[in-house]
């Protein structure tokens, strides 16, 4: 699939088969420890109606960085036509983290969407799951240790 883009660095796959291709940053940024910044990627795409590209994590940072994403994943819809900026998070609580530009901050993974038909209805039908959320399986398996 062909997405038209303009950007200084076009993202790139890191190894064949990755889903995410990296998108770095497009300026130089700070982040104290527990703050919080919208950092450029000097990227913007053009997809196709159908699409959309999702902003996530890259392990690597928030293992060994603790930075992450604020809104991850952040949602690139098909209509949007302005840069893609990335809400970083430096979930450290006593290190400062520099970015610079040209250093690789997130990653865009596209994908295909069905556009969803929402049908009004009084009852849902009944699942195996019911309505469990939020921690209803436990956090063991049960299994044997």
């Amino acid at each position: 699939m062909d997405v038209p883009i303009i950007a200084s660095q076009v993202p790139v796959y890191a190894h064949p088969g990755d889903a995410g291709a990296d998108l770095v940053s497009a300026e130089s940024v700070r982040l104290e420890p527990g703050r919080r910044a919208l950092v450029g990627t000097g990227v913007r795409i053009a997809l196709p109606d159908g699409y959309v590209a999702f902003v996530v994590p890259r392990s690597g940072l928030a293992a060994k960085h603790g930075i992450t994403i604020v809104n991850a994943p952040g949602t690139v819809d098909a209509g949007y036509r302005g840069e893609i900026k990335v809400s970083l998070l430096n979930t450290d609580l006593d290190s400062a983290f520099d970015i610079a530009p040209g250093d690789r901050i997130a990653q865009l993974i596209v994908m295909p969407v069905p556009r969803a038909t929402f049908l009004p209805v009084t009852t849902l039908e009944g699942s195996a799951r019911g309505d469990g959320g939020f921690g209803s399986t436990g956090i063991t398996t049960g299994a044997a240790s």
